[in-house]
Formats: structure tokens, C-alpha cells, sequence
């Protein structure tokens, strides 16, 4: 079976330390940060005096053209607009509404999107699980779904963050949920921003939309 794809779903988030600029004042990296420190100050001197605020923003874009404000806000925030695959669309988002909240003793809440058909996993089992995982805002910070394949690990294990094993062992294959997780069951040490990506901070509740596509070795007839 081939190897699971890369995943931020470790509990403690191994990029915390990617993109750290050395404190050295004689190091490259410092000497380059202090550069593009100056050229922002220059910059921002020139978008005092532009007489509207649409050609500030386009001066701070570097474009020419004209952008939505979605757009606008999105790069305003160092992220690219949204239009990245879910598994709860816009017509799912408006069932979920009406769907009641379980709520367990650990704290994690969800509501099931489809209840499956299928086995539910032992603690141990590997499993086979389609995810995308978000901030409170509804943007997206890591998903299978990108990477084209779901993931593969064995629930109940701590191969994953909390809040996701819980929410997994009671599903049954063939299954979607929307599992609201509490900054206890989440990521205690957070997750550095990246392009495309939202910062998560430490203890930070997220909230997961999980597909159980199949248990390996838990062969079932119904789909």
C-alpha cells in the first residue's frame, strides 16, 4: 500500500520552526530583513500620498488591474482567495444547520454530514480517511483532498491530533462528519502560517470535515 502523503495532523506541528529569521546582526538572513524593512517604510510613504485608498492597494499588490475585494482581502492577509475542494459545499453547509450537535465528555463536538454504512474501526486499525482541516473562519490550513489522496493511519493510536482520533473511532466507513475541535484536542503548539495558509495558534480550537473512505483488512458489503 503506498505511504500516506505528508500532513500537518501531528499533535505538536513540526513546521513550528520554519521561516525563523536569525537574530544575528551579522547574518544574511538579518541583513536582508532590515532591507525589506526600509523599502516597506519607503513604500508606505508612497501610499500616503496616492489620492485613493484602490491605488494604495494596487501599489502594495504590484498590479495593474482591477481585483474583486474577496481578492483583495485575501491578499491583504498574505493568503490567496479561497477556492480550494471541500467536502461540505455551499447546499451541505445549509443541511448542517438543521443537523443536531453531539457533544462528548472530552469536549469535541459534531455533527454527521452522512452516517456510513460500513464497519466502525478498532482502536489500532489503519484507516483510510479524506480530511480538510480549518480555522473558526472557514479557512482551509491542511486537506488530503489537495494532495489527491486520502490518509492513511491507525486511529486511537496518537499518530493524529486528539480531537481527530475521537471523532474517528465512532464513524463508520463510508461516513462524513464535521468535527468541532476544542484547543485541548487540537494543536497545543500551534501551526506557523505558510502561503495558502492560515496561521493556527497554540490551543486554538479547528474544526475537521473527515470522510471514513475504508478500514483496510475490515471488508464490508455495503457501501
Amino acid at each position: 500500500m503506498a505511504a500516506s502523503s505528508p500532513s500537518l495532523l501531528l499533535p505538536l506541528g513540526s513546521a513550528s520552526r520554519n521561516g525563523l529569521t536569525t537574530k544575528n546582526p551579522n547574518s544574511s538572513r538579518y541583513i536582508a530583513a532590515r532591507v525589506i524593512a526600509s523599502e516597506t517604510r519607503e513604500q508606505s510613504c508612497k501610499i500616503s500620498n496616492l489620492s485613493s485608498r484602490r491605488e494604495a492597494m494596487l501599489l502594495v499588490l504590484g498590479v495593474s488591474g482591477g481585483l474583486s475585494m474577496s481578492s483583495l482581502a485575501a491578499y491583504a492577509a498574505g493568503l490567496p482567495p479561497e477556492d480550494k475542494p471541500r467536502l461540505c459545499e455551499a447546499e451541505c453547509e445549509k443541511e448542517l444547520e438543521n443537523v443536531p450537535m453531539v457533544t462528548t465528555e472530552s469536549g469535541l463536538q459534531y455533527k454527521d454530514i452522512k452516517v456510513g454504512r460500513g464497519p466502525s474501526p478498532p482502536v489500532g486499525f489503519q484507516v483510510a480517511a479524506n480530511y480538510v482541516a480549518m480555522v473558526p473562519s472557514g479557512q482551509i490550513f491542511d486537506s488530503s483532498l489537495e494532495k489527491g489522496l486520502p490518509y492513511l493511519f491507525r486511529v486511537g493510536s496518537g499518530q493524529v491530533i486528539k480531537g481527530l482520533d475521537e471523532g474517528i473511532l465512532s464513524m463508520k466507513a463510508g461516513g462524513k462528519r464535521r468535527l468541532y475541535i476544542p484547543g485541548p484536542l487540537a494543536f497545543p503548539k500551534g501551526l506557523v502560517s505558510a502561503p495558502g495558509r492560515p496561521r493556527v495558534a497554540p490551543n486554538s480550537p479547528v474544526i475537521f470535515d473527515v470522510s471514513l473512505e475504508f478500514i483496510p483488512g475490515l471488508d464490508s458489503e455495503e457501501e
